[in-house]
């Protein structure tokens, strides 16, 4: 764990990224507070990642402040995305179309 000096301004710390456990020591260890309103459970959260944080990295805030961090959503919830329209597949016949058919042309010599 990192000491930070007592400052009345922090740095907020990237937590984009890391895994809940993580990024409570990350940000303990920084001097400011974690709040997740998807995760009523947050202080048991471990193996989940954090895809969104408030306020941005870097940004100066006072010691003890609260940044809000959001978590991934799973497949299960939704967090896949859309896929679709899909593009046409191509058309049947693939490389056989390409291809002479035996008995072609060329004579083989032996």
């Amino acid at each position: 764990m990192r000491i930070t000096p007592k400052t009345p301004e922090v740095r907020v710390p990237r937590l984009v990224g890391l895994m809940a456990m993580d990024a409570r020591e990350t940000a303990e260890a920084r001097g400011v507070l974690l709040a997740a309103p998807d995760r009523p459970d947050f202080h048991r959260t471990v193996v989940d990642y954090v895809v969104r944080q408030f306020p941005q990295p870097g940004a100066e805030v006072p010691r003890g402040a609260v940044v809000t961090v959001w978590f991934d959503l799973g497949d299960a919830e939704g967090g896949a995305g859309v896929c679709e329209p899909r593009p046409p597949g191509p058309p049947s016949g693939g490389l056989r179309r390409e291809l002479d058919l035996p008995g072609g042309p060329f004579v083989v010599l032996r």
